[in-house]
C-alpha cells in the first residue's frame, strides 16, 4: 500500500477585510469522496483509490478564507481496493491505518500551500510558526 500521486485541483484565497484585533484560525481537512481509478504505468493499467479531499483555513471574525481541493492516488491490490471502495460507500469511513497515512500527505502539502497563499494576500500564517523568545536567565 503506497501513496503514488497527489494533485490540488481547486485553490481559492481570499481576503475579506483588514487584519485588526484577535483573529482566531480554524483549519479543517475532511475526505469528501473515494473512488477507484485507472492508473496507467506505461503499457499496464491498474486500479488505485482516489481521495478527495477539501481543505479550509477560516479566518474570523470573517477576514479572509483559504479553501485547497484535490486527491491522493492511493495504489493496493485490487482486492483491497474494492474492499476499502465498498467500505466507503457503506459506511463513509476506511481503516484508521490509511486514512492517517492520506490525511498525513493532505496536511503536509495543505499547510504548506495555505501558508504561501496567505503570504500572497498578506493574511497571517494559517500554522503556527516557530518563534524566538527572549527569557531572562534565572
Amino acid at each position: 500500500m503506497a501513496i503514488v500521486g497527489f494533485n490540488f485541483t481547486k485553490m481559492n484565497v481570499e481576503k475579506f477585510s483588514q487584519v485588526k484585533g484577535k483573529i482566531n484560525i480554524s483549519n479543517n481537512v475532511a475526505i469528501v469522496s473515494v473512488e477507484k481509478t485507472d492508473l496507467e504505468l506505461g503499457s499496464n493499467k491498474q486500479k488505485a483509490l482516489k481521495f478527495c479531499f477539501e481543505f479550509t483555513s477560516q479566518y474570523n471574525p470573517k477576514l479572509g478564507l483559504i479553501k485547497l481541493e484535490g486527491d491522493v492516488i492511493f495504489m493496493e491490490d485490487l482486492k483491497k481496493i474494492e474492499e476499502l471502495e465498498a467500505q466507503w460507500k457503506k459506511e463513509k469511513k476506511v481503516p484508521k491505518i490509511i486514512m492517517t497515512q492520506i490525511l498525513n500527505s493532505v496536511l503536509n502539502k495543505c499547510n504548506i500551500q495555505a501558508l504561501i497563499l496567505s503570504k500572497e494576500v498578506n493574511l497571517p500564517p494559517p500554522i503556527m510558526l516557530p518563534k524566538l523568545t527572549d527569557t531572562p536567565k534565572a
